[in-house]
């Protein structure tokens, strides 16, 4: 089966699928938080701190309201630096994508170069994309009008460049597919070995899929750029979609939180409002944010409660398991497969959810 018509095949089931995921994990957990989120009002929140050390990032986006949301987080930090924003399609076309990353960091008052990337997959496949936050990515709620517009250069180019000239300095921030990387690696695989860490908002983790049973949507996207990015040996960090369901879903308190709290707030929480729509059409009150999780994840190291070093091995064979990422847990011992490989990828397999969207709030203040 082609994959460009599978992709179209399971569209209508992404829909149900992320829906899914979404009201499993929230189910049991839900009256609560809507309770704790109210306290949250009256009483001082818990948080974490965020790193002080100096960072260089490049954060690679299909930019979504998640997406935006999470270039807002790291633009807000004093000690980061982000150095340029590689865009690709995925949630929305190449150009809306561009648009979107522009007007969010025009948002945070950043004024990082923004640069485009592929339309297509890793194997030349135009793009079908996909978005549950409305037909422009943000809400359908007007904000996307940016000044500035995107640099003349390509993304894949810029970071091939970038990594290169300051060896060892520069992460990558992958919140969408990994297209943009893979293309990088290909076309100079020595100098992206310079890199000092990926950082990938992608698989379901060691839980379930949300665009099929046991995919991901960022990995699904283009499973064949994902698993070059896995198997290039370079060292890749994963948060996958088990990270950030439960209590790490944001409710409507908080939303009105944020939308109350300043502009920034406001930009953020009605970027959400076509996917809060769909899913309270479902019957779920809680959303995913994901991809500022996977953002808090590289920023607040204490944020982070537990890793395991594994080898990771993502499925790119048409099938029920299609784009699956499959993660071999080091020191494991299995009783049939063989578990001598490199283990050169960090899943992270638990966060502090309680503090994620207190310390986001924090963050956008």
């Amino acid at each position: 089966m082609n994959v460009k018509k599978y992709v179209k095949q399971i569209t209508g089931a992404v829909l149900a699928a992320v829906l899914c995921a979404s009201l499993c994990a929230c189910a049991n957990d839900h009256d609560s938080r809507q309770g704790s989120a109210a306290a949250d009002e009256t009483t001082s929140a818990q948080t974490v701190k965020a790193s002080t050390e100096h960072r260089k990032l490049i954060i690679d986006t299909d930019t979504g309201a998640d997406d935006a949301s999470a270039l807002i987080l790291a633009a807000k930090q004093k000690n980061v630096e982000i150095l340029g924003v590689t865009v690709l399609a995925g949630n929305v076309d190449l150009e809306q994508g561009t648009k979107n990353a522009l007007a969010a960091l025009e948002t945070a008052g950043s004024d990082a170069p923004v640069y485009k990337g592929s339309s297509k997959t890793f194997k030349g496949v135009e793009k079908t994309v996909f978005s549950a936050f409305g037909s422009d990515g943000m809400g359908d709620a007007g904000l996307v009008n940016p000044k500035r517009q995107a640099e003349k250069g390509d993304a894949v180019d810029f970071i091939i460049n970038t990594v290169k000239n300051d060896p060892g300095e520069v992460e990558i921030v992958v919140l969408g597919p990994a297209t943009n990387i893979a293309q990088a690696i290909q076309k100079a695989p020595d100098d992206m070995k310079k890199v000092k860490r990926i950082w990938s908002m992608g698989s379901a983790g060691l839980g379930p899929g949300n665009a099929s049973p046991v995919a991901e949507f960022n990995v699904y996207s283009d499973a064949d750029a994902y698993k070059i990015m896995l198997d290039s040996g370079l060292p890749v960090t994963v948060a996958g979609l088990d990270v950030c369901d439960g209590e790490a879903q944001w409710t409507d308190a908080q939303f009105e939180q944020l939308e109350a709290l300043n502009g920034t707030g406001k930009f953020v929480a009605k970027s959400f409002e076509k996917i809060r729509e769909f899913y309270k059409k479902n019957g779920s009150e809680t959303v995913m944010n994901c991809d500022s999780l996977a953002m808090m994840c590289v920023l607040y190291p204490d944020f982070v409660k537990s890793t395991i070093n594994t080898h990771a091995s993502c499925i790119t064979e048409e099938g029920e398991t299609y784009s699956q990422v499959i993660f071999y847990k080091e020191g494991f011992t299995y009783d049939l497969v063989k578990n001598d490989f490199d283990h050169n990828t960090v899943l992270i397999t638990r966060v502090d959810k309680s503090v994620y969207f207190n310390t986001y709030l924090d963050a956008v203040r």
